[in-house]
């Protein structure tokens, strides 16, 4: 008979999420997740069954996570197209901020994967382009809203006007790890929220 696990599987999970996040896919050793999740490895691999699985499992969680609560904000029929999309560029910074442990933003689990992994792991470019889909139809969404309302005057396909957006997303990730200060990246979204009216 199996014995029963004696440890916090969601947490084990969250610890591994947030080592992938910090030091990306490759660069993290077994020892590396197994410091983070205090388990040793026989736990790690009778849990989940290899590094590749439970990164997966990480990134799911992740991407779950991260679009449930940007999802919310992109779709609340209480704010206009416009502050969906300011609100979202504000939740990514504020997130940015928090996630700074040596002067760097962690940036995105998400993009971080799609650099490193999306043209070798065809597995995990799987998952990013579900995740991408899902993003781009809340940006689409409130940048239709925004036409409705007329908070968004700009005529361009909003389809192209959302993978604008997402890309501005990943720009301010990006930047954010290369160290850039708050008051640039908030520049960099007024600028970007400025084209929706042009």
């Amino acid at each position: 008979m199996a014995r029963p696990r004696m440890f916090d599987e969601d947490r084990a999970l969250d610890a591994a999420m947030r080592t992938f996040w910090e030091r990306g896919y490759e660069a993290t050793s077994t020892q590396d997740l197994c410091a983070a999740t205090g388990l040793g490895r026989s736990s790690i691999y009778n849990t989940f069954k290899s590094k590749h699985d439970l990164f997966q499992r990480a990134l799911h969680r992740y991407m779950t996570t991260m679009n449930a609560v940007q999802l919310a904000v992109l779709e609340d029929p209480g704010r206009s197209g416009a502050d969906r999309i300011r609100d979202l560029f504000a939740l990514v910074l504020d997130g940015d901020a928090r996630n700074r442990p040596h002067g760097r933003s962690l940036g995105c689990l998400s993009v971080n994967s799609t650099v490193e992994l999306a043209a070798h792991d065809a597995t995990a470019a799987g998952m990013l382009e579900r995740d991408t889909a899902r993003r781009l139809d809340g940006l689409r969404t409130a940048v239709e809203a925004g036409r409705r309302d007329g908070s968004i005057t700009s005529t361009r396909d909003a389809g192209d006007l959302a993978r604008f957006l997402n890309a501005t997303v990943a720009g301010l990730r990006v930047c954010a790890q290369g160290g850039a200060d708050r008051t640039s990246l908030d520049a960099i979204a007024a600028i970007a929220l400025d084209a929706l009216t042009v």
